[in-house]
């Protein structure tokens, strides 16, 4: 602790000692008490402690705190220590402020202005004390606060270096716990732009790094910086400059402003200036040379420091993709470190490479060390860095060298980590289809693929070679014929045995004449795998086994002896039950003509992108290879049908309706996981999140209200009067589970006074697949402008996922239809004749002018639509009464459509003053 006399502190000194020497908790808990309730009666009845006291005593409250206990005084005293001319009492109050934030209103207002006259004074100490304490909260009220203040003196030709830097590092928090709060004046862009060219390391680090995240903010405002960032790296790291050369780290001049120079100009695509894309690359290229030269040190900081350079310089040339020659030359450099000593290098090495596939300029020259990444695959002792070796092989996959890599990745698999074996699985079953000359080779790979690592065979990956067999009639003989013969293997994995049966139920007639392999062989041998299954694979079976009584009569008599022992209460399983009971009764009952009908063999699956795609960017996104995004076989997705074995036509509907509902077998949706009556499907691309359009809700009570790659979020909703029944569905699309969920809807400013929010408390753990649901109402208090915000967090493979979204009520939605006829339309639109009552607004048709498309957005609005009380029979006049809890507002609008001109007049009047204009705003471009 800082000190002011010979005995400074020296009460804090013992008083830490003693709670040192303490033997037990009681015994710290009795002398803290103890302190407390000293220090307590000082505070209070001694109204002439000096600074030096209160900075003794609130340091002690602060060493109190620390260890755990709450403190609940000090906070004025230490607010006064902000006020001292002394540097150590001033450090003390700002550190206790710091660590011990009061909420207190009234006590951050001191704080504020306490902070704000020490930023106004000429103590360049005092001013970094305060910017210090400013970043430490970081809260929305410091943002507001001093949105103008801090800038200021970023700029200021009148600050010294060391308060810029710490001003622009104060930005830079604030913009990071508060981005909304902060609001830059445009007239600063330049300067702030600027402070690039600070001969100062330390401004110059700090302003990239604050300009770095406003450049993620509103690139379009700092592209100005590209010129400078390129500029002033230029003259860093070629031999011709000698800037900042006095800044050299281990003998590399500036690297950690070199590396944020190059991660900054990663915002942007390549300058179109020739000469600044010239200078550019000649630095990219400069630092590819000295990267081959001999190291100046032999020390780990220096090729630390160097190869942390590089490898940004190298993720420009990758972002870049334009430069051949760079992207080449990186690609060579990297090669070299896959056979180096530090297992980190081999590890960055392996993933920028995996960027580097992906480019059609570097794609061969990385497919150059394809015996070193398979080397690395074999030998390497550091799983992580066989997983990047893993990806590399995936990425650089193409036609030439598919079946080898396959090969390699099967081989491996048999003795890879648990931990990879399912996305490596993934990752074959991708590659063996796109590349697939051959599809009987397919079919090949993925029944190895079941058979060596059959527990982490997804059912994205069974279900897609269902899919792949009944929509290529070539192999449908060859794939029933390698089912069989995989079914004779004395261990046979459960996948193997769905695969097997659905493609015999299906295809099996087409080995039936083979001696080998006649219907009552194929019937024995799969029954003999069915009492070692599930009861969903059983389900499964079950289905197969009606598809063999149309295939094979002959062995019908066999299977109906099976279902009847299932259906006589032998199975414990009453989905099984419940299934041979029907089975047995549609084989019973059908003639061969209608069995063969609801039998018929499944129709080719629509096309579309493969769920296996989609599987693998939800576990972990990559970059892919050129041409991967898009299979050659894209998945299906059923036909209207969500049963569980065959399909079956109308006429059976009635005998298979409540097992349909039950546990998913044959005919799940083959291109999404298993439904939980929620998951809809969303053509948006996995691997980017879709926060709907909120205005959609103007004309909806429910739908998808946000969806990325781990959770769906759907809503429904019910209006009753001034109240709005809520439902959210939270759905884990993942297979981890969500852990530490919450919730929060909320309103702002004055939407707390016009909403009054109640919702129900969220599960803190969503299962994977599986969804959780929250209940609540929102009462309309006052007629209101703004939307709710909903903020959701929780924690996804240990990493803390935020989302920030509005909550999409609008006023509208509290709106109940009114109908009246001509004579009481007119009446009540004459006596609202104030001009704020009333809004009116010409506007363009953005939708083509359909007469009952316009019809049905203004009902789906909450007007009636009445019928006969505009001469102008294309015209639309209806009512409707917003309902709040204080009063009942009357809406009347009319809607005149100008197809000619291809324009539209609304015109809306309301009893209350300035509703019409919220209305007109919320319907002016949905027409």
């Amino acid at each position: 602790m800082p000190t002011m006399r010979g005995d400074a502190m020296r009460g804090l000194a013992v008083f830490i000692s003693d709670i040192r020497n303490c033997k037990s908790r009681e015994a710290e808990l009795r002398r803290i008490n103890k302190e407390l309730t000293n220090i307590r009666q000082r505070f209070r009845a001694d109204k002439t402690l000096d600074g030096y006291q209160k900075k003794k005593y609130v340091c002690k409250l602060l060493f109190i705190f620390l260890l755990g206990h709450d403190i609940d005084f000090g906070y004025m005293e230490a607010v006064n220590l902000l006020s001292s001319n002394k540097y150590t009492e001033k450090q003390i109050g700002y550190l206790f402020i710091s660590v011990i934030m009061n909420s207190s209103t009234e006590m951050k207002q001191l704080i504020i202005q306490n902070i704000r006259n020490d930023l106004q004074s000429r103590n360049p100490i005092f001013i970094n004390l305060a910017l210090q304490c400013v970043a430490n909260i970081g809260d929305r009220e410091m943002a507001v606060a001093f949105t103008n203040d801090i800038p200021r003196l970023l700029i200021s030709g009148d600050t010294i270096d060391a308060v810029k830097q710490s001003a622009a590092l104060c930005l830079l928090r604030l913009h990071r716990t508060s981005p909304d709060s902060l609001q830059l004046n445009t007239e600063w862009t330049a300067r702030i732009i600027h402070l690039l060219n600070d001969q100062h390391l330390g401004v110059a680090t700090a302003a990239v790094s604050l300009i770095d995240a406003l450049v993620k903010r509103n690139p379009d405002e700092y592209k100005g910086c590209v010129n400078l960032a390129v500029s002033r790296l230029s003259r860093i790291v070629t031999s011709s400059y000698t800037d900042f050369q006095d800044y050299t780290y281990y003998f590399v001049p500036a690297p950690w402003l070199c590396v944020k120079l190059l991660r900054l100009l990663q915002n942007y695509p390549p300058p179109d200036d020739p000469s600044i894309r010239s200078r550019l690359n000649e630095c990219l290229d400069t630092i590819l040379n000295k990267a081959q030269e001999p190291l100046k040190s032999k020390k780990v900081q220096h090729s630390n420091a160097r190869n942390a350079v590089l490898f940004e310089a190298i993720n420009l040339i990758i972002h870049m993709d334009c430069e051949s020659s760079l992207l080449v030359r990186a690609c060579n450099q990297l090669g070299q470190f896959l056979q180096n000593r530090e297992t980190n290098l081999r590890y960055l090495a392996l993933e920028s490479m995996c960027l580097l596939a992906a480019s059609e300029f570097s794609h061969e020259a990385v497919k150059k060390h394809q015996d070193t990444v398979i080397n690395a695959l074999k030998s390497e002792r550091d799983v992580s860095v066989r997983q990047r070796a893993v990806d590399l092989l995936y990425a650089m996959c193409d036609r030439s060298n598919a079946q080898d890599l396959v090969q390699e990745m099967l081989t491996y698999l048999e003795t890879a980590d648990y931990t990879i074996r399912e996305e490596m699985v993934l990752k074959i079953a991708i590659l063996s289809e796109k590349y697939a000359v051959d599809y009987k080779w397919y079919l090949d790979v993925m029944l190895k693929l079941i058979r060596i690592a059959g527990d982490f065979v997804s059912e994205e990956v069974w279900y897609r070679v269902i899919q792949v067999v009944v929509n290529r009639t070539d192999v449908q003989s060859y794939a029933a014929k390698i089912a069989f013969e995989a079914l004779q293997a004395p261990a046979c994995h459960e996948n193997m045995v769905k695969v097997a049966g659905y493609i015999l139920g299906e295809y099996g007639n087409l080995i039936a004449l083979d001696p080998r392999s006649t219907p009552i062989i194929q019937f024995d041998l799969l029954h003999s795998k069915y009492h070692l299954c599930s009861p969903t694979t059983r389900c499964l079976i079950l289905s197969t086994y009606m598809k063999f009584v149309n295939l094979f009569p002959e062995i019908k008599h066999h299977i109906q002896d099976i279902l009847r022992h299932d259906s006589n209460h032998r199975s414990s399983d009453v989905e099984i039950q419940q299934r041979a009971t029907e089975y047995l009764k549609l084989s019973e009952v059908c003639n061969p003509t209608v069995l063969a009908t609801i039998l018929e063999i499944m129709p080719p699956y629509p096309e579309k992108q493969s769920p296996l795609l989609v599987r693998l960017k939800q576990k972990k996104p990559l970059t892919e290879p050129e041409g991967v995004t898009e299979s050659q076989s894209p998945p299906p997705t059923t036909t209207g049908h969500n049963g569980d074995g065959p399909k079956l036509t109308e006429t059976a509907i009635h005998l298979n309706q409540q097992h349909q509902q039950q546990q998913n077998g044959l005919l799940l949706s083959l291109d999404t996981p298993e439904s939980n009556g929620y998951y809809e499907e969303s053509t948006s691309k996995p691997s980017s999140s879709t926060l709907q359009s909120a205005k959609k809700f103007l004309f909806k009570n429910s739908d998808i209200l946000f969806e990325n790659d781990l959770i769906q979020i759907g809503i429904k909703g019910e209006t009753i009067k001034s109240t709005i029944h809520i439902e959210l569905y939270y759905g884990n699309k993942t297979t981890l589970q969500l852990t530490n969920f919450s919730t929060n809807i909320f309103a702002l400013g004055e939407l707390e006074s016009e909403l009054r929010i109640n919702m129900e408390p969220v599960k803190s753990t969503i299962d994977p697949r599986a969804q959780s649901k929250q209940t609540g109402t929102i009462d309309c208090i006052a007629d209101f402008r703004d939307l709710p915000m909903m903020n959701i967090s929780f924690l996804y493979n240990n990493m803390l996922q935020k989302i920030d979204c509005p909550f999409p009520i609008y006023i509208n939605k509290f709106i109940e239809k009114a109908e009246m006829d001509s004579n009481n339309f007119f009446l009540r639109w004459r006596n609202l004749e104030k001009p704020s009552q009333e809004c009116q607004k010409i506007f363009p048709a953005k939708f083509p002018m359909i007469h009952e498309d316009c019809r049905q957005k203004l009902d789906d609005f909450g007007w009636s639509c009445l019928m006969g009380i505009d001469v102008n029979a294309e015209n639309f006049c209806g009512a409707g009464i917003i309902h709040t809890t204080s009063q009942a507002i009357g809406c009347l609008y009319r809607l005149e459509p100008n197809k000619q001109a291809k324009m539209y007049r609304l015109t809306i009047r309301a009893s209350k003053d300035d509703v019409a204009n919220r209305l007109v705003e919320l319907l002016d471009d949905q027409f």
